[in-house]
């Protein structure tokens, strides 16, 4: 169930900022066609549900710009961020109807929406979006998996520049920038939000943030305008290798 969207102006397919990425990467134009007539778009201000556990979806979509949460919620109300979906993620799961975690916008955010039971009889008669989406959810378990190593066995300096790792990579892959080049975004979490994620203490992520800063492996203009001059030193503080291993 969608609370409170606003809808957006039409968007070009061909000219989609995330058009490479999406689940809709490998269609042509006739298969892109067909999308048009079950898509839709919604924005999301900050702070905003976009989906509820539980809930009924009626929808599956990708994110086009902004960054959510994947939030699950225990029987005695304690709450743990499981995920973030960034631009060109996949929300929701054809062939399920209800929703397994809250999804809630962090930044403003842009979905693209595509109307679930049209998308659903557009995978069986669409190879290359049943395809595209395999792929998707493949890469989505590995990311999981490199994710519980990154919670599990690594410091807390090696977990702050895993995520922002994380997130340099996607906006480098979005923009079609190579990674030889600094690196430039805005940090989409708080230092709660991120404490909150990789197991740490406030204290503790304000600290390795000012360390990575201090020894030059990240620039930051406030608090979260962030600069990677070297993406390899970012990833040797990450332990991981220097061609990045997984793209989350």
């Amino acid at each position: 169930m969608l609370l409170k969207e606003n809808p957006v102006s039409h968007h070009d397919c061909e000219a989609c900022p995330i058009r490479h990425r999406a689940v809709c990467a490998r269609c042509d134009s006739d298969e892109l066609e067909l999308l048009e007539e079950i898509k839709y778009y919604r924005s999301f201000e900050a702070g905003q549900h976009i989906i509820w556990s539980g809930d009924r979806m009626d929808f599956v979509g990708s994110v086009v710009s902004g960054i959510a949460t994947l939030t699950q919620t225990m029987e005695d109300g304690r709450t743990q961020m499981v995920g973030l979906l960034l631009p060109s993620d996949f929300v929701g799961r054809p062939g399920r109807n209800g929703a397994a975690y809250d999804v809630v916008a962090t930044t403003d955010l842009v979905m693209c929406c595509f109307r679930k039971k049209p998308f659903e009889q557009m995978m069986e008669t669409t190879p290359h979006i049943a395809q595209r989406l395999l792929q998707m959810t493949l890469d989505e378990l590995d990311a999981a998996r490199e994710w519980m190593l990154v919670l599990g066995r690594k410091t807390a300096r090696e977990k702050i520049a895993s995520l922002l790792s994380i997130i340099a990579r996607r906006d480098a892959t979005l923009n079609m920038r190579g990674s030889d080049a600094p690196i430039v975004f805005d940090l989409p979490l708080t230092r709660e939000a991120m404490a909150d994620y990789l197991g740490l203490t406030l204290e503790t992520v304000s600290r390795q943030m000012s360390a990575l800063k201090k020894d030059g492996v990240i620039t930051l203009e406030g608090k979260r305008h962030v600069t990677v001059p070297d993406m390899d030193r970012l990833m040797q503080e990450a332990g991981d290798d220097s061609d990045g291993g997984m793209l989350a």
